[in-house]
């Protein structure tokens, strides 16, 4: 359903560790744009009863129903994008935007 890569997985717990939210799950969200686009939101949150629940790179990742059909296939992955920047990158074939490269 969604997956973390070793690389996001680092960062996300130096964060939990960080922030002292360790513990806690990463709710991931998402939002369809008026251009096929989405929009990617996560932090660390309680679960609650509903929620969707999967486990990656030893990782909680939770997620509402709601999002469930925007987020399946999801792999998130944390790239330094030029030298010194790097970031969080969500590659989603749900999202008009995503393309996978060789």
């Amino acid at each position: 359903m969604f997956k973390v890569t070793a690389a996001a997985a680092k960062q996300i717990q130096h964060a939990a560790r960080e922030g002292g939210t360790e513990g806690m799950a990463l709710r991931m969200a998402a939002e369809r744009k008026p251009d096929g686009s989405l929009h990617y939101m996560m932090g660390f949150d309680d679960r609650s009863d509903t929620d969707i629940s999967v486990v990656s790179e030893g990782v909680e990742i939770v997620i509402s129903p709601a999002y469930k059909d925007l987020l399946n296939g999801t792999t998130l992955d944390f790239v330094e994008i030029e030298p010194g920047d790097h970031r969080f990158i969500f590659m989603n074939p749900n999202d008009a935007n995503y393309s996978q490269s060789s």
